[in-house]
């Protein structure tokens, strides 16, 4: 299953960069064995229209181009329902063992998401109801994909209640 996460915006260099890069190996080392591919991440340019909506939409027809037919598409949005990691690493295996040729993790830009992602999202969630940097956010979906991954596999990084 390739696996793949597209974020509006560019990550500076910095601790966010670092970290996310240190999941995003985790995941593509452990990965292998369960049937992953490794995380190819893709970074859309934040559009330069001057309102927020067209803003929106140009950067939803370079999110959606990025998605390969087939794919599973989780859209990350503070209006998301709240999916627990072992929630999360069940239906991340029940894509793969599925059929479900990819999954694309999306996190938009500053001023939100298009509906016509949403509308395309197989899973909308959130991190909680806060608004949180966008640095941060990429981050957490990689922790959280690994996570699943650690679950998946049986491995101990995981210590949650079951």
């Amino acid at each position: 299953m390739r696996l793949a996460l597209v974020a509006v915006g560019r990550l500076k260099r910095g601790p966010e960069r670092d970290l996310a890069e240190e999941y995003r190996g985790r995941a593509d080392v452990l990965g292998r064995s369960l049937g992953f591919s490794a995380v190819q991440a893709t970074e859309i340019p934040e559009s330069r229209a001057r309102r927020a909506p067209d803003r929106c939409a140009e950067e939803a027809g370079a999110i959606l181009a990025a998605v390969p037919p087939g794919a599973a598409l989780v859209v990350l949005d503070e209006g998301g329902k709240a999916v627990t990691s072992l929630g999360f690493a069940d239906q991340l295996g029940a894509w793969r063992d599925g059929g479900r040729p990819g999954l694309t993790i999306v996190i938009g830009g500053a001023d939100g998401l298009d509906p016509s992602v949403r509308a395309r999202a197989d899973l909308v969630f959130a991190f909680g109801a806060a608004t949180l940097p966008h640095g941060l956010v990429r981050v957490l979906a990689l922790e959280q994909l690994y996570r699943a991954m650690t679950i998946l596999s049986g491995h101990p990084y995981h210590r949650g209640a079951p």
